[in-house]
Order: structure tokens, then C-alpha cells, then sequence
């Protein structure tokens, strides 16, 4: 297949545009928004007419099948190249990326006033290297993009984000996460070079980072060492589950998304926790088939866990932030059920799944600092009786919260609803106890409407309140239409996404292996060691 150069530019845009950001921010500070906004607006595009060239639906092959490939020679010694590709379920990811990190520059555009193409150029890089996670199927390529795309995200955390005087809160916040992230990464290391060496030693004779041949060995490594895979398996998991977070590896969440920029709270809800069920869907399910499916139950208690311990823990807050850092948290315990009832429909769900919660979130985290904006404040106790302020505020928060909670006709409804359906053939008790928990969502969404927007002003906050409070303005409204609008329309016609990743999902559904077919894998294992090339 010839070279598609729309996919390395999908990375080099952004990183260029943020290297010119801080090049020019002596020149004029405004200069650098400008430049982001026109960087990410071409990604955006560049997706688009990926999406148009097509090539997204086709029949079932033994490996993925991509729309667009990418090759490059780097490190031939070692077997690394520059090898990206393009999926169904990649398409989406990147122009989720594209299009928040448009909304990301745009909320920013007058909360940062400091080092202004500083924090341009760590957001479009965050911005470039999660596009790389979503392209990368060279596992060392993937890897490089991992952990790099965590960096900028300290600086904007550490730097800009909100805190006392002091500033201690923002940078233990910052580097609470980059621990976090950086150790299960190492993790995650473990499991791919494993992957590596038992394919060098056993398999193709060569070291080689390549998708295909990094499937094909860790095929063969479960049909000869079930143990090593399963351990192999958990490494790789444990890297993705501190990233969606799973309980009891969320410890990071909630302080960094307190601390955080609005710019940078959109970066980790919309996308940076995509990166993670993604990771779980394009390399766990189906490397490890047969250790997955073993390992389903323990994963969806987690999940069901992690619902519940969040919806709780979101009852409990009483900042604004740090309430939604939390239902992303309980949100993502769907996420979990979702990919290990392993199946074409709750694969699909979860597709709407992310794209709705990510505009979601994104959407309610940047009314967050709109509201910041006007009231100083975020702790809800100091907030009430504001509606009758604002005209156009009161309505995007009710309208967000609502879809955050799975009203339908928006597009968390169907994602939540194909999800508890595709599952509940497999696992009807955890499936059944996943419903119940949507009650829950609806409560704290209710508590958050009622303390910010109705009741009586905090007495000591009624300063704040003598003069009418300003409304949203233009580019306020415009960056909550867009996210209005992709809910809108993720709930009245999903179809138009679930023909781009349906062959994508279709074949991940057919890679995992049913619990009930694992025993007959254990038994497979007995075959010869010479069938499988080990010595």
C-alpha cells in the first residue's frame, strides 16, 4: 500500500504549530492563539478528508484490516519503524482529538494570560502525541507516544494550573499524575518487551515492534504459556487501567483535574482517558483472547466497583471540578463492562460511548471555568440562585448535565444503552447492577443543577451579585453549540459512526474468545513445541 502522507501530518501539524506558538509569543502575545486555533482547525479537516477517502468497511481477515498505512524505516536493527495506520476505530479517536483540541484553544482564549505560547505549545503537543497513541501500530512508535504526550500535560498542570498563593497544590497535583502515569507505563513496558523477546527467541527469529507480528507471537505464547501471557496481559492492562482510571488506580484523577486549566481538564476528561479504553480495545482483547476473557469477571467488578465509588465520592463534593472529575471516574466503569462482554454491540456502544463523553465532559469541564469566570468561586456552597443571571448559561448547564446522565436523544443514552444490552446475554447480574447505577448519575446531576443555578445566593457571595453578571458571549456560546450539536447528533442518527467502526469492531468482537471456549484453549496448549517454532 502507498504511502498516505495525511497520517504523519495528523502528528507534525500540531507539533508545529505549537513550536511556532512559543516562537512568536514575544512578538505578540496573541499571535500564538491564533496559530494553535489554525493548527488544530487543519488536523480537524486533514480527519475529515481521511474520513471521505473511505476504505472503513470491509470483510472479516485474520489481522486488522487499515484504511491508510504510513511506513517509514527507523530503527532497523531493532526492528522500529515509523508505522502508522488508520482504522474505523482510530478515525474516530483522532477527530475526537481534532475537534476538542479546537474547543481546548478556543475556552483558553482568555483564561491564559501568562507565557501564552508556552502553554500553546505543551497543549498542541499533548494534542499531537495522543493523535500518535491513536495512529502508532509500531509498539515502540505507540509506547514513545505514551509517555511523551504526558509531559506537556505536567507543564500545563504544574504552570498553569489553579492553586493558592503558594502553588504547592497545582504542582503536587502535577506530579501526583506524572507518577501515576509514569510507573504504569514502566508496567506496561514489561508486557511489550516480553512480547518482543518471546517473538525474537520463539517465533519469527527477529526482534520486531510490529503489530502483526507482535499478535501472531502472543498467539502463539497463549496457546504454549498460558501463565506468561496472562501476566503479560495484566502488565499491559495495568498500563491502560491507571489512564481510564480503573478503582483502585484512579488516585491521580481528581486532583489533577482540580488543579488543571480549563484547556487542560478538556485534554484529560475528553481525550487523554480515550487513550486508555482504546489501548485495551486495539492491543489487550486482541493479543490476549483467552487470558481476557479469564480475566473478564475481575475486570467488570472492578468496573462495577469503580461506578459506584465514584457516584459516591461525586455525592460528597462540594467543588465543582472535582465533583465531575469524579462521575469520569464512574462513567468509565462502563468502559470496562463494555470491552470485556466482548461482543460487536457493546464494542459499538462503547464507541458512542467515548465520543458522547468526551464532548460531555469536555463541555461541562469548560463551564466550569466560565462559571469560575464570573463567580470566583467553585465550591457549590458559595453558588445558588444564579439562573435568573444569565441567559444562556442556566440552559448549557442543564442541557450538558443531562446528557452526561443518559437522556435520551443524546448520544451517552445510546452508547449506556447498546452497552447494558450487548452485555446482558454474557453477564445479566453485573449488567443489571450497571443499570442501577444510571440512578445515581441522575442524583448528582440534579444536586449539581440545584446548588449552582437555583435556591437563594450564598450571603457571602452577594457581592458578587449586586451588578447583573455577564453572560456568555460569542466564541462561549459557539464552543458549547458545537459540543450541543455532536451530542445532538450522536443521539438522533449514530448510524453515521457505526458504519466507520463497525468492520473495525467486528473483528475485535471475533478475536475475543468466549469464556466458554478458554478451557478449550488451556487444552489446546498441549500441542508440540515444535508446531509452534521453539526449539
Amino acid at each position: 500500500m502507498t504511502n498516505n502522507w495525511i497520517l504523519p501530518a495528523l502528528i507534525l501539524v500540531p507539533f508545529i504549530a505549537g513550536f511556532a506558538c512559543w516562537l512568536v509569543d514575544k512578538v505578540d502575545q496573541h499571535l500564538p492563539r491564533y496559530i494553535a486555533l489554525i493548527g488544530m482547525l487543519v488536523t480537524l479537516v486533514l480527519t475529515v478528508v481521511l474520513w471521505a477517502q473511505g476504505g472503513y468497511d470491509y470483510s472479516l481477515q485474520s489481522t486488522p484490516v487499515w484504511a491508510a498505512e504510513f511506513h517509514l524505516e527507523w530503527i532497523k536493527s531493532l526492528g522500529i519503524n515509523i508505522h502508522l495506520a488508520v482504522d474505523g476505530l482510530s478515525l474516530l479517536m483522532v477527530g475526537l482529538t481534532a475537534l476538542l483540541g479546537v474547543l481546548a484553544v478556543g475556552c483558553s482564549w482568555g483564561e491564559i494570560q501568562k507565557n501564552v505560547g508556552f502553554f500553546h505549545l505543551n497543549l498542541l503537543w499533548s494534542l499531537g502525541g495522543v493523535i500518535g497513541v491513536f495512529l502508532a501500530i509500531d509498539l515502540f512508535l505507540f509506547f514513545f507516544f505514551w509517555e511523551m504526550m504526558l509531559v506537556p500535560i505536567y507543564f500545563l498542570i504544574a504552570l498553569w494550573g489553579h492553586s493558592g498563593a503558594d502553588g504547592k497544590s497545582r504542582v503536587y497535583a502535577a506530579t501526583k499524575f506524572f507518577i501515576y502515569t509514569q510507573v504504569a507505563g514502566l508496567i506496561m513496558l514489561i508486557g511489550i518487551l516480553g512480547l518482543v523477546i518471546f517473538n525474537a527467541m520463539a517465533v519469527t527469529g527477529q526482534i520486531s515492534f510490529a503489530y502483526n507480528d507482535l499478535l501472531m507471537a502472543a498467539h502463539q505464547l497463549e496457546a504454549t504459556y498460558p501463565a506468561f501471557a496472562y501476566g503479560f496481559m495484566i502488565c499491559l492492562f495495568i498500563g491502560f487501567a491507571v489512564k481510564l482510571p480503573v478503582f483502585p488506580l484512579h488516585g491521580w484523577l481528581p486532583d489533577a483535574h482540580a488543579q488543571a486549566p480549563t484547556a487542560g481538564s478538556v485534554d484529560l476528561a475528553g481525550i487523554l482517558i480515550k487513550t486508555a479504553a482504546y489501548g485495551l480495545l486495539r492491543f489487550v482483547i486482541p493479543f490476549f483472547p483467552a487470558a481476557s476473557a479469564q480475566f473478564a469477571d475481575i475486570a467488570i467488578i472492578l468496573g462495577l466497583i469503580g461506578i459506584f465509588y465514584g457516584a459516591w465520592c461525586a455525592f460528597q463534593q462540594t467543588d465543582m471540578k472535582r465533583l465531575l472529575a469524579y462521575t469520569s471516574i464512574s462513567h468509565m466503569g462502563f468502559v470496562l463492562l463494555a470491552i470485556y462482554a466482548g461482543n460487536v454491540l457493546t464494542f459499538q456502544g462503547l464507541m458512542i460511548m467515548m465520543l458522547a463523553h468526551g464532548l460531555s465532559s469536555a463541555a461541562l469541564f469548560i463551564m466550569c471555568g466560565q462559571v469560575y469566570e464570573r463567580l470566583h468561586t467553585r465550591d457549590l456552597r458559595l453558588m445558588g440562585g444564579i439562573r435568573g443571571q444569565f441567559q444562556y448559561l442556566p440552559f448549557f448547564l442543564m442541557f450538558f448535565v443531562a446528557a452526561l446522565v443518559g437522556i435520551p436523544g443524546l448520544g451517552n443514552f445510546i452508547g449506556e444503552f447498546l452497552i447494558l444490552m450487548g452485555s446482558f446475554a454474557k453477564f445479566p447480574v453485573f449488567t443489571i447492577i450497571a443499570a442501577v447505577s444510571l440512578v445515581f448519575a441522575g442524583l448528582y446531576g440534579l444536586i449539581l443543577i440545584h446548588k449552582t443555578l437555583f435556591g437563594t445566593p450564598n450571603e457571602e457571595q452577594k457581592q458578587h451579585y449586586a451588578s447583573p453578571l455577564k453572560d456568555l458571549n460569542a466564541r462561549e456560546v459557539v464552543i458549547l453549540l458545537v459540543c450541543a450539536l455532536g451530542l445532538v447528533w450522536l443521539g438522533i442518527y449514530p448510524q453515521s459512526f457505526l458504519d466507520i467502526s463497525n468492520s473495525s469492531m467486528a473483528w475485535l468482537a471475533h478475536s475475543y474468545i468466549p469464556v466458554q471456549e478458554v478451557v478449550e484453549v488451556v487444552q489446546q496448549a498441549a500441542i508440540q513445541p515444535e508446531n509452534v517454532g521453539i526449539q
